[in-house]
């Protein structure tokens, strides 16, 4: 049990608390940005980011991952937060809580497992583009010295960790932000910066019920809304627990994770902070600056109150150049460069299912249209490989009277058409026998093309003999098939 303590929590203390430094100031402008996106005041975004940020840190399934208030959650909001006012949202973010814990607990984070590589890659790659376009704003219509800001933190980003013994210890982009805003102050420069992105609060969060009707009128407004932001919270989350997983080389309890998001937004919704869900930006961040374990996660939420109520007049003064060259090296880091050089290599199937994931992402800038157009896209070409492995062969008896078919692979709905077209039923026989040993089936549309072959042969005049049926095949075949039944041929009719 201490291990374990020690292991989630304090076996990379220094690393932790420098990476939650970094991840604190990037989150403040980008939970300004995302209150803002959902019409509310930024005080709803910040707070939320540091209440999910701190409570994920304990009960997430997921150490070093950063959770806060998100674009992709902040998106769904709009509508009702205009129509209903914020009360609502808050409403709607305790019961988008509730459904995220019921998910765990029916262990829809197994889900995850559905989603192939190729739908992850082509997630990831529209993030890195999504990430990059957010930060065109802040580099259109603006004076030379922003880019000269931007390219200085890019330059300090990249170059600061081959600096002899200090490179490997303080992380690049806090380093980055620190010397462009010590820059901006001392020349007093006249760019943009975090104060211009909204007031921050000045008092801590306190609890805050939604002050809305306790009636099913109620529950019809929120309900739609909390389910939409429930399923993109989750999704988002498990892409990026799998992501950090893959960097970090360690598993997460996806199951755990669903319902610590859950508790996060109830609690974020009683503090008066928005829905959030897991941040692969803010995650990769925190892993490239070092951090690994929950203490990472804890220190970022922590700290992002404490400077943005107690320093508030400095975070104010930090040049958004300096975040902007963060989150560049966040997309250009996030960006699968392995993807491109692979497009040549990797099956067609597969580069089409990334490339369509991408495209949906980008164009309608919702993380979960495109995961779900590449979900559907690869398991219609994976039942479409899939049946192309079924395979029937026949060998005749020696009286020629009598065949034997042996069916080899999966008979399901892909592959029903080619297994009925594999018999020959207008060949003069006595006695067909289908052995099945090879073979399994999967579905009721399976069992018809059986029952279909079976009767065909019968109609003709021919004995058939089923055999060979594996216990899961003998189930369903006993259930939904009628060719053994009586009446075989008038059943299949009405079917």
């Amino acid at each position: 049990m201490l291990q374990k303590l020690k292991q989630d929590w304090f076996s990379n203390i220094r690393g932790d608390l420098l990476a939650g430094i970094v991840v604190a100031l990037a989150l403040i402008p980008e939970a300004i940005a995302f209150s803002i996106i959902a019409g509310v005041d930024p005080k709803v975004g910040l707070y939320a980011s540091f209440c999910i940020c701190v409570v994920i840190a304990f009960i997430g399934g997921r150490p070093g991952m950063i959770s806060a208030a998100t674009g992709a959650m902040a998106l769904l909001m709009i509508t009702l937060v205009k129509n209903h006012g914020l009360e609502y949202l808050l409403a709607a973010t305790l019961l988008c809580g509730v459904l995220q814990i019921i998910a765990g607990y029916l262990r829809l984070g197994s889900l995850m497992r559905f989603v192939s590589r190729s739908v992850v890659t082509g997630f990831v790659n529209a993030l890195a583009i999504l990430i990059f376009m957010a930060q065109l704003p802040e580099l259109t219509n603006v004076t030379w010295h922003v880019y000269a800001m931007t390219a200085a933190g890019l330059g300090i980003i990249y170059l600061f960790p081959y600096v002899p013994w200090v490179g490997k210890v303080v992380p690049s982009p806090l380093v980055c932000i620190v010397v462009l805003t010590a820059i901006a102050m001392y020349f007093g420069m006249d760019i943009r910066n975090v104060g211009d992105m909204g007031q921050l609060p000045d008092t801590l969060p306190i609890f805050l019920w939604p002050d809305v009707p306790l009636t099913f009128e109620t529950l019809a407004i929120i309900f739609p809304y909390s389910a939409g932001l429930a399923v993109v919270g989750l999704l988002e989350s498990m892409m990026t627990a799998t992501i950090v997983d893959d960097l970090t080389d360690t598993n997460s309890d996806k199951n755990r994770e669903c319902k610590g998001q859950g508790v996060a937004n109830i609690a974020s919704g009683l503090l008066g902070g928005m829905a959030g869900c897991a941040m692969i930006g803010q995650s990769i961040i925190n892993i490239k600056s070092g951090g690994r374990t929950r203490l990472s996660t804890l220190s970022a939420g922590v700290l992002l109150l404490l400077m943005v109520v107690f320093l508030a007049e400095w975070l104010t003064q930090i040049p958004m150049a300096a975040l902007v060259a963060v989150m560049i090296m966040v997309s250009i880091g996030t960006f699968s460069w392995d993807s491109l050089r692979n497009l040549k290599k990797h099956p067609l199937s597969t580069n089409i299912v990334m490339v369509v994931t991408v495209i949906v992402v980008v164009a309608t800038h919702n993380l979960a249209y495109g995961v779900l157009a590449g979900v559907l896209l690869a398991a219609m070409f994976f039942a479409n490989k899939v049946g192309h492995y079924m395979h029937v062969g026949s060998t005749a008896e020696d009286d020629g009277m009598s065949r034997i078919y042996k069916v080899t692979g999966q008979i399901f709905f892909s592959s029903a058409d080619k297994f009925i077209a594999a018999f020959d039923f207008k060949e003069a026989l006595e006695k067909v026998t289908i052995d099945l040993t090879h073979a399994h089936f999967w579905d009721i549309t399976a069992v018809a093309a059986l029952d279909k072959v079976v009767v065909k042969f019968r109609r003709e005049g021919t004995e058939v003999e089923v055999l060979g049926l594996n216990e899961a095949s003998a189930t369903i075949v006993d259930r939904f098939g009628v060719h053994d039944k009586p009446d075989a041929v008038d059943k299949l009719m009405a079917h």
